[in-house]
């Protein structure tokens, strides 16, 4: 008999939870509907938040909603803003996100963000309502075969088709979900389901056959990967999400001081390592720092931790760090070798598999240390001769870079920023110093435009106490800025920074750069104020602020951060030919990386 609750790790979280209770004993049997047993079983795995909306055939589940002083429901205006609402929960509480949709339009609605938590795996738990039983197949009033249409973008998913099988169904679930690789899981209930009687029992007894995460990683391969490191004279400590889920960051920070060796976090990475720290070159890939990608192509050795070797980190594959030995360790056993070939393949948790390490490594450098001094000649020589920065507009029209980093300077490292997806996003990611692990949300693998308003949502519901910040492109700002009306009336009283430059930035960037400057379909017309943000804000229940000149910048940030009993949006009017730099094209190698100016080989041929 297995009781499950959510997933509370004592390691390491973004903010303080309780430790977990003892398992209770198993309580005597409840005559319930199974609406009921839905409602009670969330309650007694510690849900605190769900987001959603209701509709025909989960309406059943909101009447017994209403009654519970346990979880609270957040109505909000879309399902896909429920389904980001509910990651960015997951990502700044290390809890499970849990989010509701009737059937139909209501349920396929969760497809995108249910594909995006996939990518990035996050914890979250997607309960929808399906048609009655004597109905599915049948073509009903908003039937949607949604168990067949998520299976591949879900860790797990059911259709439950008895009243019993909800407490069960709903902790394996949180248990799926929440354990080995995190990810979303699916639970579709037929109308007829949550309507009819059964005994409700609590803690259900699980049955997951052949889900058995290894979290322990094996002692030859530590000690293996311990011999590499000791051995190698370029060494790169490669650093994704997966340190993070593992909440492994007070560990990786001791692992990279023991070895000396300089780290690169990733998009999904940013906070797992400190930027002020000086042996952080900052991101890999690319739009990454030109130190970050230059170590990684030049290392012979690259210790891989929570990583998968994406696409945007590797460029052309073939040629990424041709001189490289791997060290790979992820939880997912699916992700060592898929891209890139492991020289020492590691499966497990990162918190495990980096505290071993370090046992293994102080052991090897008993016999002496490796001498990296020439490794970090190279490394200071590449940073300083290409910092990050960029040029102020030639026509005098605000700084998009400068007003992010003015953001990041005046709020500072305790908050959680989100992101959209696309130039704001990069710039976010570049321009803001993120010191502590969970405070920066954003959508990595998948690029969902959108998510940075309902990610900001849940995560401020989630941290009430942390000021939270959703970086916006006026592009991904009009795909969910509807949510607006839901922080206003729950009182989630977020900071939205719009970056409007007029136009689609990251297409027209490429359009620029790759097809002759020929501007198909990317101009939105919001400099002509359609819609005026301001004004949107204000109808939507929010304060609107403009900033069009830099010397006001502060001056509108500070005002922001004074407000804070309802939601708060900035309109920052900037240029449109503002790029991302240093950046590698798509399909290209890393050895040839672009800058404002020119695309230059990042060795000469030497190789220095």
């Amino acid at each position: 008999m297995t009781t499950v609750t959510p997933r509370e790790m004592a390691r390491e979280m973004p903010s303080p939870m309780p430790p977990p209770k003892p398992a209770p004993p198993r309580g005597a049997p409840v005559r319930l509907t199974g609406a009921q047993a839905l409602v009670r079983s969330l309650e007694a795995l510690g849900c605190q938040a769900v987001f959603g909306i209701p509709g025909g055939t989960i309406l059943p589940a909101y009447d017994p909603l209403l009654d519970s002083t346990k979880v609270r429901h957040v109505l909000v205006r879309h399902e896909q803003g429920a389904g980001h609402a509910a990651t960015g929960y997951a990502q700044a509480t290390g809890r499970v996100g849990v989010c509701m949709a009737t059937s139909g339009p209501g349920a396929t609605n969760l497809v995108t963000p249910l594909a995006d938590a996939y990518m990035d795996s996050v914890a979250v738990v997607a309960i929808t309502g399906q048609v009655q039983r004597s109905s599915i197949g049948s073509d009903a009033f908003q039937e949607a075969d949604i168990t067949g249409i998520t299976m591949p973008v879900t860790k797990h998913n059911t259709l439950v088709k008895d009243p019993a099988e909800i407490p069960r169904a709903i902790a394996e679930a949180f248990h799926l979900a929440a354990t080995g690789r995190p990810g979303p899981v699916l639970v579709d209930i037929p109308k007829d389901v949550l309507q009819e009687l059964t005994s409700f029992v609590w803690p259900p007894e699980l049955h997951i056959p052949g889900y058995r995460p290894t979290t322990r990683p094996h002692g030859k391969q530590i000690r293996e990967a311990a011999r590499l490191i000791t051995n190698a004279r370029r060494p790169v400590l490669y650093v994704g999400g997966g340190v993070i889920k593992a909440r492994a960051t007070t560990a990786l920070r001791e692992f990279a001081e023991l070895t000396g060796a300089p780290v690169v976090t990733t998009l999904m990475a940013r906070g797992a390592f400190p930027d002020s720290h000086p042996q952080h070159l900052g991101m890999p890939g690319m739009h990454g720092t030109v130190a970050a990608v230059a170590a990684m192509q030049r290392s012979d050795l690259l210790v891989t931790l929570g990583a998968r070797f994406d696409d945007r980190v590797t460029g052309q594959l073939s040629s990424f760090a041709p001189d490289a030995k791997v060290v790979h360790a992820d939880i997912d056993p699916a992700e060592i070798s898929k891209n890139r070939q492991a020289d020492v393949p590691i499966v497990g948790d990162c918190a495990e598999v980096i505290s071993e390490l370090i046992t293994a490594v102080r052991v090897e450098f008993e016999s002496g240390r490796p001498d990296l001094a020439g490794w970090w000649r190279q490394l200071c020589n590449w940073r300083q001769t290409f910092p990050l920065g960029y040029d102020r507009p030639s026509d005098g029209m605000l700084s998009p870079q400068f007003a992010i980093e003015r953001i990041g300077a005046l709020v500072g490292p305790d908050a959680i920023y989100t992101a959209g997806v696309g130039q704001h996003q990069m710039w976010a990611a570049q321009f803001i110093r993120y010191e502590k692990p969970g405070s920066w949300i954003n959508s990595g693998g998948l690029g969902t435009m959108g998510f940075a308003v309902p990610a900001a949502m849940g995560a401020k519901l989630g941290r009430p106490d942390v000021a939270v910040w959703a970086i916006d492109g006026d592009g991904s700002f009009q795909m969910t800025n509807q949510e607006l009306a839901t922080c206003a009336i729950e009182n989630i009283p977020i900071k939205v920074a719009v970056i409007n430059n007029g136009s689609l930035g990251m297409v027209r960037q490429w359009q620029n750069l790759f097809y002759s400057e020929r501007y198909s379909q990317t101009d939105l017309g919001t400099h002509l104020r359609v819609p005026d943000f301001v004004k949107l804000a204000e109808a939507l229940g929010c304060v609107g602020l403009r900033c069009e000149a830099e010397p006001d910048v502060d001056r509108v940030v500070e005002r922001a951060m004074e407000i804070d009993n309802r939601p708060v949006v900035i309109d920052f009017v900037v240029g449109k030919d503002a790029q991302v730099w240093p950046m590698v094209a798509a399909g290209h190698g890393n050895d040839r990386i672009m800058s404002a100016r020119d695309i230059r080989p990042l060795f000469d041929e030497d190789g220095s």
